[in-house]
């Protein structure tokens, strides 16, 4: 039975929103300007007042304070068109004069998300389990196995083991024709997952199951997953790279078939969805045809715990169940990892649905951070997670063999039908369970409709700053200093910034770049496709975050500080990782 929920009042409840953002009652934070600094100056974050030493920022403007600021002798790391700005680093010292070029219009401190898995439990919830429940099964029987449909895994980067290699969509060099294993965005020299998390969702999505002769079989086992490397061994990862990577995907989304995006990370903020830059971004990735799926996280049991962007109208939010590990579901619950709804800034219904989320059982990266500090008790490559990270994958999946069964569908079209066939057996409970469990089978029998008719996009508008949150800001130093925003503690001993990576500069939409793009060398050569005008590649690999480091944000990992009750254990304190692993 479908779960209903008052559409009208929601939509009358988004438009206030929408409108409160144009009037300036749902303004930018109160960020004030920096001292001395004219009426006209840009917003800038208050952390960067106390901030001594080279830090990175997200600039926001004409596109003229961008060759103002490389004058200055800022670094610019990332363009980000999708925002209206770019990332860079600076001397903290010159913020304020940065906040006073012509078309400044914000500057914040840039910011790190997490991925978003949970803490341990004690058994195999085997995939003949969750494709039970979700109703994949049937897709599966029926051959819509994920063919056709390529899946865009922002995240930590996919080990190549057995089960998920064939299914790793190479990336090509537009000039030489040489391809890697991903796109990679941060500093490691390899495609390969070092911190454990892309590896188990990928192979959640579309794992062949050839290390369990077909026991452990993912979702969509004939999709493909093309790998966004955003972070290392740390697990953390810039806001201003998701954006990035976000852009990729919308620029090659034709390319290479990218029809669904798994974001597994979040951040805590709670800024308006209406004037997000980072739920802009996933707005821009749904427009252009991309069902973007996101993990509530795992913040819960309290209300107003969704993260961002699973604050979003527009995605597909996704909350955690646990099935026991059976196919009935009369056992089943909504454990308290997952989040729950409304959000905090919009009080829009959230999730939108949920499904598996507990104990499932996906690939373990060798050597990787989780694998090291949690050792799975389960035969290689297999192990146990927990998370709304496990359940987006395994709607993302559930997406790829929709479809592969109607490949014509529109994102608002597979969100209609999900949510109009989402079973409410495990709870009735909106703001835990929206709609209910997953059913992709039924789905397809949706009548006509269309989700998110009538709701107002995001402008796009607000605060980089109130984007991320409370989360800290991990530092290109030696050490990865953690800058805790809320305390002012920023490292008066931060080193120089690594000069030996090139940076790229430009407009993925058509722009000069310099640096390089997948560890292979440009010179000079002219590229002249759909998406790139003229462009001027110089130099080697993109820049990203020294991830050598294992500093965690507020919390000391080498124990864990564990509260809370239930076999999940609970968040651990003083973070913003919420959980662990099942071992």
């Amino acid at each position: 039975m479908t779960l209903t929920v008052d559409r009208r009042r929601k939509l009358a409840g988004l438009l206030a929103v929408f409108a409160a953002a144009l009037s300036g009652t749902a303004a930018l934070p109160a960020t004030g300007s920096p001292a001395g600094a004219s009426p006209d100056s840009a917003i800038v974050d208050p952390a960067l007042r106390a901030a001594h030493g080279s830090v990175g920022v997200i600039v926001q403007g004409a596109s003229s304070v961008e060759s103002s600021v490389r004058r200055m002798g800022g670094r610019i790391t990332h363009d980000l068109p999708l925002i209206g700005g770019f990332s860079a680093r600076v001397p903290a010292n010159d913020v304020p004069r940065i906040a006073q070029l012509p078309g400044a219009t914000s500057i914040s401190l840039d910011a790190s998300a997490f991925v978003q898995a949970s803490p341990p439990g004690t058994y195999n919830n085997v995939p003949s389990v969750y494709k039970t429940i979700t109703k994949g099964s049937n897709l599966t029987n029926a051959g819509y196995k994920g063919q056709g449909v390529t899946v865009a895994l922002i995240d930590t980067g996919v080990t190549a083991l057995p089960d998920i290699a064939p299914e790793i969509q190479p990336v090509s060099n537009p000039i030489t024709g040489a391809s890697s294993p991903c796109v990679n965005f941060t500093d490691e020299p390899t495609c390969d997952d070092s911190y454990g998390h892309g590896t188990f969702l990928a192979g959640l999505i579309a794992g062949n199951g050839a290390a369990s002769n077909g026991k452990y079989v993912g979702m969509a086992p004939n999709a493909k997953i093309l790998s966004l490397k955003i972070a290392g061994a740390s697990g953390a990862a810039d806001i201003s790279t998701i954006i990035a990577a976000i852009q990729w995907v919308i620029s090659y989304q034709s390319t290479y078939n990218i029809r669904v995006l798994n974001l597994s990370l979040g951040t805590d903020s709670t800024q308006s969805y209406s004037i997000d830059p980072l739920d802009y971004s996933v707005e821009k990735a749904w427009q252009a045809g991309i069902v973007v799926n996101v993990a509530a996280s795992n913040r819960g049991p309290g209300n107003g715990t969704i993260s961002k962007p699973a604050d979003d109208p527009f995605v597909i939010t996704v909350g955690a169940m646990d099935d026991k590990g059976t196919n009935g579901l009369g056992d089943d619950v909504i454990p308290n990892f997952s989040s729950r709804g409304p959000t905090a800034a919009d009080g829009l219904a959230k999730p939108d649905l949920i499904a598996p989320g507990g104990h499932v059982v996906s690939l373990a990266a060798p050597g990787a951070t989780i694998t090291a500090q949690f050792p799975p008790t389960m035969a290689a490559p297999y192990r146990r997670g927990s998370g709304t990270s496990m359940a987006t994958a395994i709607v993302s999946g559930l997406v790829a063999q929709m479809l592969s069964a109607q490949p014509t569908l529109s994102p608002d079209r597979v969100k209609y039908e999900l949510t109009y066939a989402a079973r409410n057996d495990v709870s009735t409970d909106v703001d835990a369970a929206g709609s209910g469990l997953a059913d992709g089978w039924d789905a397809l029998l949706a009548p006509p409709g269309l989700a998110n008719v009538g709701v107002p996009p995001s402008l796009g508008i607000g605060s980089l700053a109130a984007s991320r949150g409370s989360t800290g800001v991990i530092l290109d130093d030696a050490n990865q200093t953690v800058l805790d925003a809320s305390s002012g503690n920023l490292d008066s001993t931060l080193t120089t910034l690594d000069t030996t990576g090139a940076n790229w500069t430009g407009n993925w939409l058509g722009a000069n770049w310099t640096g390089g793009w997948l560890g292979a060398n440009w010179t000079g050569a002219n590229w002249t496709g759909a998406n790139w005008t003229g462009a001027n590649w110089t130099g080697a690999n993109w820049t990203g975050a020294n991830w050598t480091g294992a500093n965690w944000t507020g919390a000391n990992w080498t124990g864990a500080n564990w509260t809370g009750t239930e076999e999940y254990g609970a968040n651990w304190t003083g973070s913003a990782w919420y959980g662990a692993w099942d071992q």
